[in-house]
């Protein structure tokens, strides 16, 4: 296949690109950043992989480009847990997403020939948080500020005149990033443990099931609407950092109040402090075969 990428030198997107090229597929990257691209994936090792600089927000000349791809893989937006949500980062995360993925949208509703799918990444804070709900693709949309950023995202998606496959990504396990990779040092240090009181649900994806994932969304003419993207086996914060300690052979006794969260984060402290169960039910009924359903498997295969 010949795939255009958004947000592709972030940590889902990169594990994606290199997943694409190894298999023989042509890349575009649009990308904000095509220096840090043109390093990230250098002619040499990647010489199946296009790197174009584009503004999401604005309509370019990189639109005229999509007539020339199968697929497209929409993962751009601003990180979510980078900071504190003042009013002006919680107005950019969803100004990146929305206005973002209109602009693509637009784009490929005016291509000629159109691509055979968009796959457009939303997450599993369209839910909204609870400790004794559980969540699957009907229940329906929470009403915090990530509930309703998530639903303005995924209706800019809705508006596409091509396949459509959006994927609620639940949290994507990985050494070298993302949450668990911030989380290893303290374990490493004897001094790891949960997060606030530890009953919240976590959500959690390894990569390589979401890079698949996505693969099976770009590739099967059958999958179509939304799917959420986490494993079917979801565990509580204690069981999850125990778990880490298990893997490592560390201790998880020292816990992360919650007030220290809040002071660091604010409001994006529910981010962590408020979780929720979601299981992937349309996801296991389109035929996804997940290599690492249960957290003991995917944490001996990162951390080991």
């Amino acid at each position: 296949m010949r795939v255009m990428i958004t947000g592709a030198t972030g940590l889902i997107g990169s594990r994606l690109v290199e997943r694409l090229h190894h298999e023989g597929h042509t890349i575009l990257v649009l990308t904000r950043q095509p220096e840090k691209a043109t390093q990230q994936f250098d002619r040499h090792r990647f010489p199946r992989v296009e790197i174009m600089g584009y503004t999401p927000v604005e309509p370019g000349m990189w639109q005229e480009t999509i007539p020339q791809w199968d697929g497209v893989v929409n993962l751009a937006g601003e990180a979510i847990a980078a900071g504190r949500w003042t009013e002006a980062i919680k107005q950019e995360l969803r100004r990146s997403r929305e206005v973002g993925t209109r602009t693509l949208v637009e784009g490929i509703n005016q291509a000629i020939p159109c691509p055979s799918v968009l796959v457009n990444a939303s997450a599993i804070g369209y839910y909204g948080t609870s400790e004794t709900a559980t969540f699957d693709e009907t229940s329906p949309p929470g009403s915090d500020f990530l509930a309703t950023l998530c639903q303005a995202w995924e209706a800019e998606a809705t508006l596409v005149k091509t396949r459509l496959v959006i994927l609620r990504f639940g949290i994507a396990l990985d050494a070298t990033g993302g949450a668990l990779g911030k989380m290893i040092l303290p374990f490493q240090l004897f001094s790891g443990g949960p997060l606030g009181h530890g009953q919240q649900w976590v959500s959690w994806i390894h990569i390589d099931d979401l890079v698949n994932l996505i693969l099976h969304a770009l590739t099967d003419p059958s999958m179509e609407g939304t799917f959420n993207a986490t494993a079917p086996n979801p565990v509580r914060m204690q069981t999850f950092c125990q778990t880490i300690g298990q893997v490592i052979h560390r201790p998880s006794w020292l816990p992360v109040p919650a007030f220290a969260l809040n002071l660091l984060l604010g409001e994006g402290a529910s981010v962590v402090l408020e979780g929720q169960q979601v299981l992937p039910k349309r996801t296991l009924a389109s035929g996804f075969t997940y290599h690492y359903p249960t957290l003991p498997q995917a944490l001996t295969q990162i951390l080991k």
